[in-house]
Protein backbone atom coordinates (compact mmCIF):
# COMPACT_ATOMS: atom_id res chain seq x y z
CA UNK A 1 0.00 0.00 0.00
CA UNK A 2 1.29 3.43 -0.94
CA UNK A 3 1.62 6.11 1.73
CA UNK A 4 1.21 9.38 -0.16
CA UNK A 5 0.62 12.64 1.70
CA UNK A 6 -2.49 14.56 0.72
CA UNK A 7 -0.46 17.57 -0.41
CA UNK A 8 1.78 15.52 -2.73
CA UNK A 9 1.27 15.85 -6.48
CA UNK A 10 1.84 12.68 -8.48
CA UNK A 11 1.37 12.95 -12.23
CA UNK A 12 -1.01 10.35 -13.66
CA UNK A 13 1.75 9.17 -16.01
CA UNK A 14 4.17 8.50 -13.11
CA UNK A 15 4.56 5.12 -11.38
CA UNK A 16 4.73 5.06 -7.59
CA UNK A 17 4.93 1.46 -6.42
CA UNK A 18 3.01 0.04 -3.48
CA UNK A 19 5.08 0.43 -0.32
CA UNK A 20 6.61 3.78 -1.25
CA UNK A 21 6.32 6.63 1.26
CA UNK A 22 5.76 10.08 -0.22
CA UNK A 23 5.84 13.13 2.06
CA UNK A 24 4.14 16.51 2.11
CA UNK A 25 4.40 18.75 -0.97
CA UNK A 26 6.36 16.16 -2.94
CA UNK A 27 6.07 16.51 -6.72
CA UNK A 28 6.46 13.44 -8.96
CA UNK A 29 6.44 14.42 -12.62
CA UNK A 30 5.37 12.49 -15.71
CA UNK A 31 7.14 9.22 -16.57
CA UNK A 32 8.93 9.12 -13.21
CA UNK A 33 9.39 5.90 -11.27
CA UNK A 34 9.43 5.56 -7.46
CA UNK A 35 10.28 2.10 -6.16
CA UNK A 36 8.40 0.17 -3.45
CA UNK A 37 11.07 0.67 -0.77
CA UNK A 38 11.68 4.37 -1.36
CA UNK A 39 10.99 7.14 1.17
CA UNK A 40 10.65 10.66 -0.23
CA UNK A 41 10.57 13.22 2.57
CA UNK A 42 8.78 16.55 2.32
CA UNK A 43 9.28 18.96 -0.60
CA UNK A 44 11.16 16.51 -2.82
CA UNK A 45 10.69 17.12 -6.55
CA UNK A 46 11.13 14.61 -9.36
CA UNK A 47 11.05 16.15 -12.82
CA UNK A 48 10.02 14.06 -15.81
CA UNK A 49 11.74 10.68 -16.35
CA UNK A 50 13.56 10.68 -12.98
CA UNK A 51 13.97 7.32 -11.22
CA UNK A 52 14.36 6.68 -7.48
CA UNK A 53 14.56 3.00 -6.65
CA UNK A 54 16.12 0.51 -4.22
CA UNK A 55 15.93 0.83 -0.43
CA UNK A 56 16.48 4.56 -0.62
CA UNK A 57 15.66 7.45 1.72
CA UNK A 58 15.64 10.95 0.24
CA UNK A 59 15.80 13.98 2.55
CA UNK A 60 13.62 17.08 2.40
CA UNK A 61 13.90 19.46 -0.51
CA UNK A 62 15.96 17.34 -2.91
CA UNK A 63 15.44 17.79 -6.68
CA UNK A 64 15.90 15.20 -9.41
CA UNK A 65 16.23 16.24 -13.04
CA UNK A 66 15.31 14.15 -16.10
CA UNK A 67 17.01 10.77 -16.53
CA UNK A 68 18.67 10.78 -13.13
CA UNK A 69 18.68 7.26 -11.66
CA UNK A 70 19.22 7.09 -7.92
CA UNK A 71 19.23 3.97 -5.75
CA UNK A 72 20.14 1.43 -8.41
CA UNK A 73 21.96 -1.80 -7.57
CA UNK A 74 25.74 -1.54 -7.07
CA UNK A 75 27.87 -2.10 -10.15
CA UNK A 76 30.11 -4.61 -8.42
CA UNK A 77 30.98 -8.19 -9.26
CA UNK A 78 31.23 -8.87 -5.52
CA UNK A 79 27.66 -7.84 -4.72
CA UNK A 80 25.72 -10.88 -3.57
CA UNK A 81 22.27 -9.49 -4.29
CA UNK A 82 21.48 -8.71 -0.66
CA UNK A 83 19.33 -5.69 0.05
CA UNK A 84 21.52 -2.64 0.70
CA UNK A 85 20.74 1.04 1.16
CA UNK A 86 21.19 4.60 -0.03
CA UNK A 87 20.55 7.56 2.26
CA UNK A 88 20.50 11.12 0.90
CA UNK A 89 20.34 14.22 3.11
CA UNK A 90 18.42 17.43 2.54
CA UNK A 91 18.44 19.91 -0.36
CA UNK A 92 20.61 17.94 -2.75
CA UNK A 93 20.27 18.45 -6.50
CA UNK A 94 20.76 15.66 -9.03
CA UNK A 95 20.99 17.00 -12.57
CA UNK A 96 20.37 15.18 -15.83
CA UNK A 97 21.75 11.65 -16.10
CA UNK A 98 23.21 11.45 -12.59
CA UNK A 99 23.52 7.91 -11.21
CA UNK A 100 23.93 6.88 -7.57
CA UNK A 101 24.14 3.25 -6.39
CA UNK A 102 23.31 1.55 -3.12
CA UNK A 103 26.03 -0.16 -1.06
CA UNK A 104 27.41 -3.68 -1.16
CA UNK A 105 27.31 -6.29 1.58
CA UNK A 106 31.12 -6.50 1.74
CA UNK A 107 31.41 -2.71 1.87
CA UNK A 108 29.10 -2.14 4.82
CA UNK A 109 25.86 -2.17 2.86
CA UNK A 110 25.23 1.55 2.57
CA UNK A 111 25.94 4.58 0.44
CA UNK A 112 25.50 7.86 2.33
CA UNK A 113 25.19 11.40 0.96
CA UNK A 114 24.94 14.47 3.18
CA UNK A 115 23.14 17.80 2.76
CA UNK A 116 23.21 20.61 0.20
CA UNK A 117 25.20 18.76 -2.43
CA UNK A 118 25.12 19.50 -6.16
CA UNK A 119 25.62 16.70 -8.69
CA UNK A 120 25.92 18.05 -12.23
CA UNK A 121 24.95 16.19 -15.38
CA UNK A 122 26.13 12.60 -15.84
CA UNK A 123 28.15 12.45 -12.63
CA UNK A 124 28.28 9.10 -10.82
CA UNK A 125 28.47 8.01 -7.17
CA UNK A 126 29.28 4.31 -6.86
CA UNK A 127 28.50 1.83 -4.10
CA UNK A 128 29.55 2.39 -0.49
CA UNK A 129 30.65 5.99 -0.99
CA UNK A 130 30.32 8.37 1.97
CA UNK A 131 29.84 12.04 1.08
CA UNK A 132 29.63 15.02 3.41
CA UNK A 133 27.86 18.37 2.91
CA UNK A 134 28.10 21.22 0.39
CA UNK A 135 29.97 19.16 -2.21
CA UNK A 136 29.97 20.06 -5.90
CA UNK A 137 30.48 17.26 -8.42
CA UNK A 138 30.79 18.83 -11.85
CA UNK A 139 29.70 17.24 -15.11
CA UNK A 140 30.91 13.68 -15.76
CA UNK A 141 32.73 13.27 -12.43
CA UNK A 142 33.10 9.60 -11.50
CA UNK A 143 33.49 8.27 -7.97
CA UNK A 144 34.44 4.61 -7.75
CA UNK A 145 33.29 2.44 -4.85
CA UNK A 146 34.14 3.09 -1.19
CA UNK A 147 35.26 6.70 -1.78
CA UNK A 148 35.01 9.22 1.07
CA UNK A 149 34.49 12.88 0.18
CA UNK A 150 34.44 15.36 3.06
CA UNK A 151 32.56 18.68 3.32
CA UNK A 152 32.82 21.46 0.73
CA UNK A 153 34.95 19.58 -1.79
CA UNK A 154 34.72 20.70 -5.43
CA UNK A 155 35.43 18.16 -8.16
CA UNK A 156 36.06 19.60 -11.63
CA UNK A 157 34.42 18.22 -14.75
CA UNK A 158 35.48 14.78 -15.94
CA UNK A 159 37.62 13.98 -12.92
CA UNK A 160 37.78 10.36 -11.77
CA UNK A 161 38.40 9.06 -8.25
CA UNK A 162 39.93 5.62 -7.58
CA UNK A 163 38.13 3.23 -5.24
CA UNK A 164 38.82 3.51 -1.49
CA UNK A 165 40.26 7.01 -1.92
CA UNK A 166 39.64 9.79 0.63
CA UNK A 167 39.30 13.46 -0.29
CA UNK A 168 39.66 15.84 2.65
CA UNK A 169 37.38 18.75 3.41
CA UNK A 170 37.45 21.76 1.10
CA UNK A 171 39.89 20.19 -1.34
CA UNK A 172 39.69 21.19 -4.99
CA UNK A 173 40.07 18.62 -7.78
CA UNK A 174 40.85 20.08 -11.20
CA UNK A 175 38.93 19.08 -14.30
CA UNK A 176 39.95 15.79 -15.98
CA UNK A 177 42.17 14.89 -13.02
CA UNK A 178 42.82 11.29 -12.01
CA UNK A 179 42.62 10.96 -8.23
CA UNK A 180 44.55 7.80 -7.41
CA UNK A 181 45.61 8.63 -3.85
CA UNK A 182 44.17 10.41 -0.82
CA UNK A 183 43.96 14.20 -1.06
CA UNK A 184 44.59 16.21 2.11
CA UNK A 185 42.04 18.74 3.41
CA UNK A 186 42.37 22.09 1.61
CA UNK A 187 44.60 20.48 -1.03
CA UNK A 188 44.44 21.30 -4.73
CA UNK A 189 45.03 18.41 -7.12
CA UNK A 190 45.45 18.50 -10.89
CA UNK A 191 46.54 16.24 -13.72
CA UNK A 192 46.72 12.60 -14.72
CA UNK A 193 48.22 11.18 -12.64
CA UNK A 194 46.93 13.71 -10.15
CA UNK A 195 49.52 15.70 -8.21
CA UNK A 196 49.08 18.21 -5.44
CA UNK A 197 49.65 21.69 -6.80
CA UNK A 198 49.26 23.59 -3.55
CA UNK A 199 46.36 24.64 -1.37
CA UNK A 200 42.82 25.74 -2.18
CA UNK A 201 43.51 29.25 -0.90
CA UNK A 202 40.54 30.78 -2.74
CA UNK A 203 38.19 28.28 -1.15
CA UNK A 204 39.71 28.88 2.27
CA UNK A 205 39.25 32.63 1.91
CA UNK A 206 35.65 32.22 0.79
CA UNK A 207 35.02 30.04 3.84
CA UNK A 208 36.09 32.90 6.08
CA UNK A 209 39.45 31.51 7.16
CA UNK A 210 41.68 34.40 8.20
CA UNK A 211 44.82 35.28 6.25
CA UNK A 212 47.07 34.56 9.22
CA UNK A 213 45.63 31.06 9.47
CA UNK A 214 46.05 30.50 5.74
CA UNK A 215 49.70 31.47 6.08
CA UNK A 216 50.03 28.93 8.89
CA UNK A 217 48.56 26.23 6.67
CA UNK A 218 50.93 27.18 3.85
CA UNK A 219 53.91 26.95 6.18
CA UNK A 220 52.79 23.56 7.46
CA UNK A 221 52.20 22.35 3.89
CA UNK A 222 55.80 23.15 2.97
CA UNK A 223 57.12 21.43 6.07
CA UNK A 224 55.07 18.31 5.34
CA UNK A 225 55.78 17.95 1.63
CA UNK A 226 59.19 19.60 1.28
CA UNK A 227 60.84 18.29 4.45
CA UNK A 228 63.59 15.67 4.33
CA UNK A 229 61.57 12.89 5.94
CA UNK A 230 58.52 11.01 4.74
CA UNK A 231 55.18 12.80 4.57
CA UNK A 232 53.87 11.05 7.66
CA UNK A 233 57.08 11.57 9.63
CA UNK A 234 57.15 15.26 8.72
CA UNK A 235 53.51 15.64 9.71
CA UNK A 236 54.04 13.94 13.06
CA UNK A 237 57.09 16.10 13.79
CA UNK A 238 55.20 19.40 13.52
CA UNK A 239 52.04 18.42 15.40
CA UNK A 240 52.92 20.20 18.64
CA UNK A 241 53.85 23.38 16.75
CA UNK A 242 50.34 23.74 15.28
CA UNK A 243 48.16 22.51 18.13
CA UNK A 244 46.24 25.81 18.06
CA UNK A 245 45.49 25.78 14.32
CA UNK A 246 42.32 23.84 13.49
CA UNK A 247 42.92 23.64 9.71
CA UNK A 248 46.47 22.37 10.16
CA UNK A 249 45.33 19.83 12.72
CA UNK A 250 42.67 18.64 10.28
CA UNK A 251 45.42 18.00 7.74
CA UNK A 252 47.66 16.26 10.27
CA UNK A 253 44.82 14.06 11.54
CA UNK A 254 43.91 13.15 7.96
CA UNK A 255 47.50 12.12 7.23
CA UNK A 256 47.75 10.10 10.45
CA UNK A 257 44.50 8.18 9.85
CA UNK A 258 44.57 4.65 8.51
CA UNK A 259 43.81 4.35 4.80
CA UNK A 260 43.83 1.86 1.97
CA UNK A 261 45.50 4.40 -0.30
CA UNK A 262 48.76 6.32 -0.26
CA UNK A 263 48.82 10.11 0.00
CA UNK A 264 48.80 12.44 -2.97
CA UNK A 265 51.82 14.72 -3.03
CA UNK A 266 53.46 17.31 -5.31
CA UNK A 267 55.77 14.56 -6.57
CA UNK A 268 55.10 11.53 -8.75
CA UNK A 269 56.30 9.14 -6.10
CA UNK A 270 54.74 9.73 -2.68
CA UNK A 271 57.22 9.62 0.18
CA UNK A 272 54.48 7.97 2.29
Amino acid sequence: MKMIAASARVHPLAVVEDGAVVGENVVVGPFCYVGPKVVLHDDVELLQHAVVTGRTVIGCGCRFFPNSVVGGDPQSLHHDGAETTLTVGEKCTFREGVTVNTGTTDGGGKTVIGNNNLFLANSHVAHDCILGDHIVMSNNVMLAGHVIVEDRVILGGGSAVHQFTRIGRQAFIGGLSAVSYDVIPYGMLNGNPGLLSGLNVVGMSRAGIEKATIHEVRRAYKQIFEGEGSIRANAAAIRDDYAGSEPVMQILDFIAAESDRALSSPHRGSKG
